[in-house]
């Protein structure tokens, strides 16, 4: 394999088009762009009314198998995908998250995919971008602001002070703000109570923008939002604080999607950006409607494995954007397949096919996932360097024997050129008309079968726990009418299991829902299981260590 320069270099000797010749190749009209620079620009949501009669293109997800610290590269596949579709003279669209400054600054880096599969101004996008994030930070903390501003003043609502569950948030791994104290001082700096920070990625608002399909929608769904209980323990929305309208209007340019290009300048929306293990995990459904009114193919992603963003985005954002994917892209490597077969880390770039045979129950698990909402998948064999011949061919018989559709995925390395043959044969599996969408469980079904259809079907889980804080908050939802809602599992992202260190396709053990929240806003209720950690740390090397500036604004370390 050739020596491929770093991303952010890839990203830097790139040539760029002017982002009207983007929104023209795309059939965007002058008018409905508002560009911020050259390179990047805000979409008016008119084009969805221009195009309301104009057939929908055909939706792809890209997933994965369950993540590891050797990597998977849904994103640089779902770029890469895009990139061949059009070399292939299709009409192709992608849809991405924004990534979020916390795992910038931290470990990931940057999250725009990567080699010759990337989404640019790189810098930008992995940066501040258009402001998106920061006005869900800004919506989100006004809300805090006008909770305890509300209690300050007489609390009207009589609102338990025990029972104020909305959190403020910030844009950053920052563990201090795991647990704080405020209202500390005189009695002008409010009531005191323990408190805490959560990662901006975490905030309903975030998930609300995300499902929101206009404006008078996210107005609706911010509304929704239960901030806190009263004392007779009855929810208390911002509608009731009349705090909607104010969360609105700072999200006025936020609910507009972004418009970049790819290295090979195939048209991409980048908007919103919610974690997939705390969160639903996928785009906006405003930036995918619009990818699938404006291309042929609109293929988009949902973060870490398939039981985890690509289960959200088929039983929670199919269900309110009304989407009907066509077929599911599978990401795996030989890397991630040996952790899972039980090499460590530091051993992954010595052959081992039998590594490869054992860590192959993860995929075989995760393929099965995906045909349980009636839909096809493909698997694309994410190529690294170090993978030998044996074991790719060893991956590739062993789908084959399962009647799984295999191609290697060579995006990284090549761009557009390196997923000739993962285009073609998703445009063969797409024509079939293999398949057609159904979701996992019923709304009708309780909260208690949703979370056990999940955890038994999804997991492979022989049964799941609820705790007595679990029980005793479904009845409080189920009093309000919330168990109809969707169910969004709070989960460890780096196992099927709610035990990070089980890794493969565990077997014999239980799922323990430690406790349940609603976020009526979004639409859904979170059940938390495992350790799930609402506000990261940074690592003891963090990525903005290694980062810097010049003095002709030349970026480097952001990778």
């Amino acid at each position: 394999m050739k020596n491929i320069p770093s991303d952010i270099e890839i990203a830097q000797s790139c040539k760029m088009k002017d982002i009207h010749t983007i929104a023209a190749q795309a059939c965007i009209l002058e008018n409905e762009i508002e560009p911020y620079g050259k390179y990047k620009a805000k979409l008016s949501l008119d084009i969805l009314k221009r195009l309301s009669s104009k057939q929908d293109g055909k939706l792809v997800l890209v997933s994965a198998i369950t993540p590891t610290p050797a990597g998977e590269g849904k994103s640089t596949t779902t770029v890469g995908l895009g990139q061949a579709l059009n070399r292939i003279g299709k009409k192709a669209v992608i849809a991405l998250r924004e990534p979020s400054l916390g795992p910038v600054f931290g470990v990931k880096g940057g999250a725009a995919g990567g080699g010759y599969s990337q989404v640019v101004p790189m810098e930008d996008i992995n940066l501040h971008f258009t402001g998106d994030i920061h006005a869900v930070t800004a919506a989100n903390n006004l809300l805090s602001a006008l909770i305890d501003n509300h209690i300050f003043h007489g609390n009207s609502l009589n609102i338990d002070l025990r029972e104020v569950i909305w959190k403020r948030c910030l844009d950053m791994n920052d563990r201090v703000l795991r647990e704080i104290i405020v209202g500390i001082g005189p009695k002008s700096n409010g009531f005191l109570r323990q408190d805490y920070f959560m990662i901006t990625a975490a905030s309903e608002i975030m998930a609300v923008l995300c499902l929101a399909t206009d404006m008078e929608d996210l107005k609706q769904r911010l509304g929704n939002i239960v901030v806190a209980y009263d004392a007779d323990g009855k929810p208390v929305t911002a509608r009731d604080l009349n705090a909607h309208g104010a969360l609105a209007l700072l999200l006025k340019d936020a609910i507009k999607p972004n418009l970049v290009q790819t290295l090979e300048n195939t048209p991409a929306i980048i908007h919103g950006g919610p974690f997939a293990n705390i969160a639903h995990g996928c785009n906006s459904i405003l930036a995918t409607k619009m990818g699938l009114k404006l291309g042929e193919y609109l293929v988009t992603e949902a973060g870490f494995g398939a039981d985890l963003g690509g289960e959200k985005f088929l039983d929670i954002k199919c269900r309110y954007g009304g989407l009907n994917p066509s077929a599911v892209v599978l990401v795996a490597t030989i890397r991630a397949l040996k952790m899972h077969g039980g090499v460590p880390k530091a051993e992954l770039g010595l052959e081992n096919v039998q590594a490869v045979q054992k860590g192959f129950a993860n995929l075989r698990k995760q393929v099965e996932n995906i045909r349980k909402f009636n839909l096809p998948v493909l698997v694309a064999i994410n190529k690294f360097s170090a993978d030998t011949a044996a074991e790719i061919h060893e991956l590739e018989d062993m789908c084959r024997s399962q009647s799984i559709d295999v191609v290697l995925n060579e995006c990284w390395e090549k761009g557009g050129e390196g997923g000739i043959e993962m285009a073609e044969r998703l445009v063969e599996i797409v024509r079939s008309g293999a398949g057609e969408y159904k979701p996992l469980y019923g709304l009708n079904d309780s909260l208690q079968q949703k979370v056990e259809t999940i955890a038994q079907s999804i997991y492979g889980a022989d049964s799941v726990v609820f705790s007595a804080q679990a029980r005793k908050e479904i009845k409080k939802l189920e009093k309000y009418g919330y168990d109809k809602l969707p169910v969004c599992m709070a989960k460890t992202q780096y196992s099927l299991s709610d035990n990070p260190d089980l890794l493969g396709e565990p077997k014999g053990f239980k799922i323990t829902v430690k406790d349940v929240r609603v976020s009526a806003g979004a639409g859904f209720v979170v059940c938390l299981t495992g350790d799930i950690m609402t506000m990261p740390g940074l690592p003891k090397i963090p990525a903005a260590n290694v980062m810097d500036i010049d003095q002709d604004g030349k970026i480097t370390g952001l990778f």
